[in-house]
């Protein structure tokens, strides 16, 4: 059964794979970017930023030597941003303690910096061609549905059981095939939602098409309590120019710009975001209030309102981390989708 199934998900994967730059090379580094540009990204959205690095960045050694700010600045928009901190941080890793050279096995790639299971097997495998299994979402729903594997894939340990099913099997001699043909299968045509079982190679065999429980299958008890989160930016003007901020650590968005900050824990009215200005700032006019932005994150929902404010006499700034940037200078900075967003709406 072993030989017939991989057999068949790598014949089927050769006259069906799509065309994508990754899986036309052995480069290491560009298959790493690759794993970690998709990682939480559909391949649409994922395919211009790769095409983007790849033209800034044509090595590793570009990549690590390159401004922070710079690196964030072209991974805005595809959001997750500690990906984008850790893809800085791995290269220069690479550089520094490999000489530009990455590990060729997947226990030696586990010690990268931003490297998980699911990535070091890639790499390993499509780069170096070691028999280690890939196992992602799509890898998950595919097993669990062909063999009807019914255990919490939410819990960290049934990562063991499918990791184990799936070495049984991968085979030696085509592993970079296999992998990607389990990765295609489950993106393409064994989907979360009306899977395409008239087009799959191994319908035949699965036990959820015959039993007819693929909405069953994986199952996945745990649930992401989302957070709501209130932020009204303030927006210091003086003349062309707006006041931004870099944000610190321990929060999303670590180091892109947004503005000046209150966070409440409900919503605020217009008189209630009124006099908390007015506390913090005696010697304020305020020129417009936006309406609520929504903004959904894997675990936060977020509503953001923007007031565009002016010192009424002096301009200085009473924060030491804002800075005033031109309308060319914010252009340039690394920001959040959100702020992007309203940036756009404003033409600024």
């Amino acid at each position: 059964m072993t030989e017939s199934f991989s057999n068949l998900i790598i014949n089927w994967y050769q006259n069906h794979k799509r065309d994508l730059p990754w899986r036309n090379t052995s480069d290491p580094y560009k298959i790493w970017l690759s794993e970690i540009i998709l990682q939480q990204t559909r391949v649409i959205q994922g395919l211009p930023y790769y095409e983007k690095f790849i033209a800034k960045y044509p090595n590793v050694f570009d990549l690590a030597n390159a401004p922070e700010d710079e690196v964030m600045r072209l991974w805005q928009g595809l959001g997750y941003y500690s990906r984008a901190r850790n893809l800085h941080a791995c290269a220069k890793m690479v550089v520094e303690q490999f000489d530009g050279k990455f590990p060729n096995t997947y226990s030696e790639l586990l010690k990268l910096k931003g490297v998980g299971k699911y990535t070091a097997a890639a790499i390993a495998s499509f780069a170096f061609g070691e028999a280690t299994p890939v196992v992602d979402g799509n890898v998950f729903r595919v097993l669990a549905r062909y063999f009807n594997i019914t255990d919490d894939i939410a819990q960290p340990k049934t990562f063991k059981k499918f990791f184990e099913v799936s070495e049984d099997l991968i085979p030696e001699k085509h592993p970079a095939d296999y992998n990607q043909a389990m990765m295609e299968l489950g993106a393409t045509v064994c989907s979360p939602k009306s899977p395409n079982c008239s087009e799959c190679p191994i319908a035949e065999g699965c036990e959820a098409r015959i039993n007819n429980i693929q909405a069953e299958l994986p199952v996945k008890k745990k649930k992401i309590k989302v957070k709501r989160r209130y932020l009204y930016y303030l927006i210091w003007q003086n003349e062309n120019k707006i006041a931004m901020k870099k944000r610190g650590p321990q929060d999303i968005w670590q180091g892109l710009f947004d503005f000046e900050l209150i966070e409440t824990e409900k919503a605020l009215d217009m008189n209630d975001i009124i006099s908390k200005i007015q506390n913090l700032h005696q010697d304020v006019q305020i020129i417009e209030i936006s309406d609520a932005y929504q903004h959904i994150l894997s675990h936060q929902k977020l509503e953001a309102v923007f007031i565009e404010l002016n010192k009424k006499t002096d301009n200085t700034l009473h924060d030491n981390d804002l800075v005033y940037y031109t309308q060319d200078e914010i252009e340039e900075l690394p920001k959040p989708r959100l702020i992007e967003n309203y940036l756009s709406s404003r033409n600024i």
